[in-house]
């Protein structure tokens, strides 16, 4: 599967530069047109990364990039026009990974995008003991689930449950898959015993201020 760049720009003419040059170094591009409600449109695009400007109608790079620290770890690598060094500084501070100006050298943007993504991927499988989900953090190593500054602890079976929703979020598990997953791992639970323990983590969750992280649809199973 090809590294997926989302492109959040609105100068059309660099929209368009930026997805040639990236789809012929052979990443899958994409592009936002509409600036309104973004962060919906990044949740459904799933990038592997982010060419983020600051400056967009009605809003600014700086906040977006602050919302998408908020849920998850893509990778942001600010693309713009400012070039004042507390603009740079700012951006960094907001989470981003990167900061280039424009005009841009295109071997420079690639071998930077590149960097970054080997970076950001060394770093995953180097945290992979922790995930996050629309700002819930589970952490397996430590056996807790934490949401801003509020932390519950989970027992072993509920972080097994979750392990197993967190890394693949948006997908459904089956409750028999679940089952089997826990028993592979010695933990011997029954079908009415993983309703249990959903209810207790749904418990938690709502202990932590969090409600709707987990859907449940009948035939499906769960997920995040």
């Amino acid at each position: 599967m090809r590294t997926r760049i989302l492109i959040i720009e609105d100068e059309t003419i660099i929209r368009r530069e930026l997805k040639i040059l990236l789809e012929n170094a052979l990443y899958e591009a994409a592009v936002l047109t509409d600036f309104q409600d973004i962060m919906p449109q990044i949740r459904q695009e799933e990038p592997d990364l982010i060419l983020l400007d600051i400056n967009l109608p009605g809003c600014s790079g700086f906040d977006i990039c602050t919302q998408i620290r908020e849920e998850m770890e893509i990778p942001v690598i600010f693309l713009t026009s400012r070039t004042d060094s507390m603009d740079e500084l700012n951006g960094i501070l907001k989470g981003g990974d990167d900061y280039i100006t424009k005009p841009y050298q295109p071997p420079v943007l690639l071998a930077r995008i590149g960097a970054v993504l080997k970076r950001t991927k060394r770093n995953r499988l180097q945290e992979a003991t922790q995930f996050t989900c629309k700002g819930v953090k589970l952490d397996i190593a430590a056996c807790t689930l934490t949401c801003q500054r509020s932390q519950m602890e989970l027992t072993k079976a509920e972080m097994k449950i979750l392990y197993q929703l967190f890394r693949n979020p948006g997908e459904y598990i089956s409750r028999m898959d679940l089952i089997e997953f826990l028993w592979e791992n010695k933990i011997f639970i029954d079908d009415n015993t993983l309703s249990v323990h959903m209810t207790r983590i749904r418990e938690k969750l709502k202990a932590l201020g969090v409600s709707g992280l987990i859907s449940t649809k009948r035939g499906m199973g769960y997920r995040v």
